[in-house]
């Protein structure tokens, strides 16, 4: 069915626009005890990864993770897809194959038709099948905002894991797909993009990052992380942090989605994006020359965005060919040096 209903209109925020913001999310954490050391927990909360890891066998490993977020597009089919692909990306930053998925069910049963549920189930549904994983089961509540997402566990050898803490000097960094999605979904909810748009950018967060990390399983892969809510200088600082190098990232370089830039200009730059630039001060360098609305989209909050890809430097145009050839929407966009480790300078 096609609904009459525009679901992002029912919740202040969409996507992972929605997460606690890392500021705040750290400062909880900070209160908590320490885990109990677990020889077989390979990763864990320590590095701010995206998933967890835990040996069963010296050949066997599970990856676990959990996405869900209120409507990020108005369809309902779409949103399912998005958040599905949202939530089994982790698996794959991490390395991993998914294999099982819980759906995540909160939606205002007794006010919307039940159809547009259905359609966002069968959404992730067909995303699963395309991912090659199964569902098995779920839960759901009757909530008065509408929210969807998935519960995905995988598995890895516990060698090959792929972790944000692993970038070595030399390497350069690789995204595989465009930035801007949070701008231009806040423009979706302001009625702002054309049905073309509207696709394009939905187009961009229901695919897969399993090609790209298929093609980069081939290569000398040193670190990974999928960029999503904290955006790509948020997700590339967690990863500079995590392996205790510096990056340089080349803005001209970072791939865009189009009208980024005059959107942001008009106002469409949602409350996540402000407080990961935010969060930022201090771990950024930013030329003189860039002004705040492009410091804001290095900074957008992405809903089911690439793969960032810390590869030995001398394999990196190899890859990004392959990359390419594959259909992936890649590009170079940095390196990795020893200089103030931790710390990011936009180039």
């Amino acid at each position: 069915m096609t609904s009459t209903v525009k679901l992002t209109s029912l919740s202040s925020k969409g996507g992972c626009g929605c997460k606690i913001g890392p500021a705040d999310l750290a400062a909880v954490i900070r209160t908590l005890p320490p885990a109990t050391p677990n020889p077989n927990l390979l990763v864990g909360l320590d590095t701010s990864d995206d998933a967890g890891v835990y040996r069963l066998t010296d050949d066997l490993a599970i990856v676990q993770t959990v996405d869900f977020f209120t409507p990020i597009v108005d369809d309902p089919y779409s949103f399912g897809q998005v958040a599905a692909a949202n939530a089994i990306s982790d698996i794959y930053a991490m390395g991993g194959t998914p294999l099982t998925a819980l759906n995540i069910v909160a939606f205002p049963i007794h006010t919307l038709e039940k159809e547009i549920l259905a359609d966002i189930l069968r959404g992730a549904g067909d995303k699963l099948k395309e991912a090659g994983a199964t569902l098995v089961g779920g839960h759901s509540i009757d909530d008065k905002e509408p929210k969807f997402g998935l519960a995905v566990t995988g598995i890895v050898h516990p060698d090959k894991v792929r972790t944000n803490a692993g970038a070595k000097a030399g390497d350069k960094l690789i995204l595989t797909k465009p930035i801007g999605v949070g701008i231009l979904t806040t423009s979706i909810k302001r009625d702002l993009l054309s049905e073309e748009e509207i696709n394009r950018v939905t187009n961009v967060m229901t695919t897969l990052n399993k090609t790209a990390a298929e093609t980069m399983g081939n290569y000398n892969v040193h670190s990974c992380t999928d960029v999503t809510g904290f955006g790509l200088l948020g997700h590339a600082s967690e990863m500079a942090k995590g392996s205790g190098v510096g990056l340089h990232i080349h803005k001209e370089q970072v791939p865009m989605l189009p009208r980024v830039r005059e959107l942001a200009e008009a106002g469409a730059v949602p409350g996540g994006t402000k407080n990961n630039f935010a969060h930022l001060e201090g771990d950024v360098t930013y030329p003189e020359t860039m002004d705040q609305i492009d410091q804001w989209i290095l900074c957008d909050a992405v809903t089911s965005g690439g793969l960032l890809i810390s590869v030995a430097g001398e394999e990196a145009e190899e890859l990004l060919t392959d990359l390419i050839n594959a259909g992936v929407e890649a590009a170079i966009i940095g390196e990795v040096n020893e200089e103030n480790p931790g710390h990011i300078v936009v180039l």
